[in-house]
């Protein structure tokens, strides 16, 4: 079986798509039924990528390290770091995540998961990361309770999965 895709037809989902994405994520939007909501697995809520980029920056400040030593020792731009701990909206790519959690000794699939790049598997994960994220203002030194819930969340985020 052959399946043909007209131009004709190509031009009208583009029309009906507007601004918004076809494909997955959590920008995507269903052309036919723009009515309809995006799975529950696809939806984007930004708490996990605060608790992402805040719980970079916790890891970094708490080991004594600069933006560009952590970039140098993980092998990662440093340029994403900016982004990933600046920029809440920001989606690293995998290869970041996955150098990031070798670098930090945490769980791989976990980091993924906080980093938006993967489906919500872990509910204590997602709660713990929400949680992490909103104890966790950016100071100069880690205070205790920074400090104390970026263990919980160190610990949550290493179990194996």
């Amino acid at each position: 079986m052959k399946i043909k895709i007209e131009k004709e037809w190509c031009l009208r989902m583009a029309e009906i798509e507007g601004d918004a994405e076809i494909g997955i994520g959590p920008l995507a939007v269903d052309p036919v039924f723009p009515g309809e909501s995006v799975p529950a697995m696809l939806s984007d809520e930004n708490e996990p990528h605060i608790a992402f980029g805040r719980f970079v920056r916790l890891m970094r400040r708490q080991r004594g390290l600069s933006l560009e030593k952590l970039a140098a020792d993980a092998d990662v731009d440093m340029s994403v770091l900016v982004e990933i701990e600046n920029d809440p909206h920001h989606r690293p790519e995998l290869r970041t995540t996955y150098q990031l959690a070798n670098y930090f000794g945490v769980s791989q699939s976990g980091l993924m998961q906080v980093a938006g790049l993967t489906a919500r598997k872990d509910a204590i994960l997602s709660e713990e990361a929400v949680r992490f994220a909103a104890r966790s203002e950016p100071t100069a030194v880690l205070t205790p309770e920074e400090s104390e819930a970026l263990e919980a969340f160190v610990a949550v985020l290493s179990k194996k999965r």
